[in-house]
């Protein structure tokens, strides 16, 4: 499940100089914060890297409010795994170490989607609490609670 930010057009070649990475950094943390102009396409959103040791291992988003096409079809949270990390646990991991970040901005329960065929994500979505409400466009759509009970 995929985030667009405004960091989304720097390339792997761009991010090898330090000065890119670091505008990078600055413009990922711009998009969390409140007094930041989003394009009225973009909503805020908390990015989140997953790292053991120096290795990236891979990212989620908390989207901070659903405009009408996230509440249809792409959800609070959106999460990747690096494919040569994936099935070993760290989404399900990521996705539960998110949950109180977004309670701590007021959201609960979480809206998470997936594709109606990706079993994967399926399983991480369900182990970290979520309750499938329905399918639409494809689209499975869970609600995760983000608070402890």
């Amino acid at each position: 499940m995929g985030a667009r930010g405004l960091w989304e057009d720097w390339t792997r070649e761009q991010v090898e100089d330090p000065a890119e990475f670091a505008r990078l950094i600055e413009a990922i943390r711009s998009e969390a914060r409140p007094e930041t102009e989003m394009p009225a396409d973009l909503v805020h959103q908390t990015v989140l890297w997953f790292v053991e040791d120096d290795e990236w291992l891979g990212r989620l988003s908390v989207r901070h409010r659903l405009t009408p096409h996230l509440l249809e079809l792409g959800g609070h949270i959106g999460y990747v795994v690096r494919p040569s990390a994936r099935r070993k646990g760290y989404a399900t991991q990521m996705l539960v170490q998110s949950l109180p970040y977004a309670a701590k901005l007021g959201i609960d329960p979480a809206l998470v989607t997936c594709d109606n065929d990706n079993v994967a994500s399926r399983k991480v979505i369900v182990a970290a609490g979520g309750e499938l409400e329905d399918e639409r466009h494809g689209k499975l759509r869970f609600w995760v609670p983000t608070r402890l009970v």
